[in-house]
């Protein structure tokens, strides 16, 4: 007998379409469910949108670490700084561990604290020095209390921002040629030469400020303002030359007219970062400093040869002792006071430092004229350079670099550095060979003087705690 299905009523039929139709819509349900979270980012089912993840704290508070450390970066500060500042602000935001890669223009910053992690990477291209900024900077980030928060740490990074005043540009300029002029007596010039001086690196000064307002490229300033300084030397020169029938004797201060543009506080923060094995920061520092100063040496060298000029050094004025220590103390205070000005230090920091330059060089000087092998007789004065900044700034509220780097700019050979790229070019290699190898020796006299007075007053650079590993993902 066949098999046959029961017939069902009209009733019977209405109750088994209901009945499954509720059996289709709950799984089709369950299975959307299960889809959704297998499947989050492809299908979704509800009209409704998704919440916005809100940033966490740990994010606000890395943003203001990272804003501390470029501020500092942007105002010409070492690696070691910026490192130590930004942990301190870490610190006081409660943050429990940082790292941070610290090259000449970038910064890469991994935060931990808060169950969280954060890495942030920014970049600034102001390459300049500001001293001014980075002692208020520095005094700011200090006084922080424990517990501050993202808006309190904004709030006084902006505060000291605003207290780091600058000077104009017509005192700038001024500054400029007084440093330079007390520079070339330093190198053996006289009032001719050092007139001169005055006039080409004053005007060269007011070129540089107005191209870097303009945004112009560092290394095309260097070369532009080094052949003007230039030329306006050689023409004020052969103008007094022709009007009073001096000597032809005074061409060979053209090079004392562009030791402005000689870049000595990223010189000897670039060694100090390389010392301490900031080699990412260091060493794109040092390749910055390199580019700057063979981009006036290729000025002077160009405007020497068009002119026909002959550098080679002449004789020079004969003053007796104890004349000659007093004149040559009073000519390095008032070149190292305008240095620090042209780095943008305080009035109470540039005077500082230029009474550390007079006492050091001036005794630096007396110690070669009497037969001191000069590399040794550098790193002496270096090194009492870096104490006695040392013992100031424990009684004032300026930092080391800012007292530091302008008493011992005026120890670099400038004036040896540009005759030796003009030896070069001029055929004579030996000759060249030795003055090249005397700069680079005289160098790094001064940066291992500096970084020695470092270790002799500061711990943390004579013995460097080994870095806080990463700590695990469950803390």
């Amino acid at each position: 007998m066949p098999f046959r299905l029961p017939e069902r009523g009209p009733r019977t039929l209405k109750r088994s379409i209901c009945l499954t139709s509720w059996i289709s819509v709950s799984l089709f349900g369950q299975f959307s469910g299960v889809f959704r979270e297998a499947y989050p980012g492809r299908v979704t089912f509800s009209h409704r949108p998704p919440a916005p993840q809100q940033p966490s704290h740990l994010r606000y508070a890395a943003r203001a670490v990272l804003r501390a450390g470029l501020l500092l970066l942007a105002s010409g500060a070492s690696a070691y700084r910026v490192k130590h500042s930004m942990e301190r602000t870490a610190h006081a935001l409660g943050i429990r561990t940082t790292h941070a890669a610290v090259s000449f223009t970038e910064i890469t910053l991994t935060c931990y604290g808060y169950g969280d992690v954060c890495t942030l990477t920014g970049e600034q291209r102001a390459l300049g020095v500001n001293a001014a900024r980075i002692d208020a900077l520095i005094t700011a980030i200090d006084a922080l209390p424990d517990g501050s928060t993202p808006a309190r740490v904004t709030s006084t990074l902006d505060d000291a921002i605003a207290r780091a005043r600058t000077y104009p540009a017509w005192l700038l300029a001024l500054v400029s040629g007084l440093a330079c002029a007390c520079f070339c007596f330093l190198n053996r010039g006289g009032v001719v030469e050092c007139s001169a001086v005055f006039f080409a690196a004053s005007a060269g000064q007011a070129a540089r400020g107005w191209l870097a307002r303009r945004l112009v490229n560092h290394f095309g300033i260097w070369f532009l303002v080094g052949a003007l300084a230039a030329v306006l030397y050689l023409a004020t020169v052969g103008v007094a030359e022709a009007a009073w029938h001096i000597a032809v004797v005074h061409e060979a201060g053209v090079v004392s007219a562009l030791l402005f543009l000689i870049p000595g506080f990223p010189l000897v923060t670039a060694m100090l970062d390389t010392i301490r094995a900031d080699f990412s920061a260091g060493l794109t520092r040092g390749a910055y400093v390199t580019m700057l100063m063979l981009a006036a040496g290729m000025a002077v060298w160009v405007v020497t040869v068009l002119f026909d000029t002959d550098i080679a050094p002449h004789a020079a004025y004969v003053i007796p002792e104890p004349w000659l220590a007093l004149a040559r103390g009073a000519a390095t205070f008032v070149a190292s006071y305008g240095f620090a000005m042209l780095f943008t230090a305080e009035q109470g920091a540039a005077l500082l430092a230029g009474a550390i330059g007079a006492i050091v060089n001036a005794a630096r000087l007396s110690a070669q004229d009497a037969g001191f092998y000069n590399v040794a007789a550098v790193f002496l004065a270096a090194l009492g350079a870096g104490v006695l900044a040392h013992l100031l700034t424990r009684r004032t509220r300026f930092s080391r670099v800012s007292l530091s780097v302008p008493a011992v700019v005026v120890m670099i050979p400038g004036v040896v550095f540009f005759r030796g790229l003009h030896a070069i070019n001029a055929g004579q290699i030996a000759q060249a060979a030795g003055a090249l190898t005397n700069v680079v020796l005289v160098i790094c006299a001064v940066g291992a003087g500096v970084a020695a007075a470092r270790m002799i007053t500061d711990r943390h650079w004579l013995m460097e705690p080994p870095h806080e590993l990463s700590p695990a993902f469950d803390e």
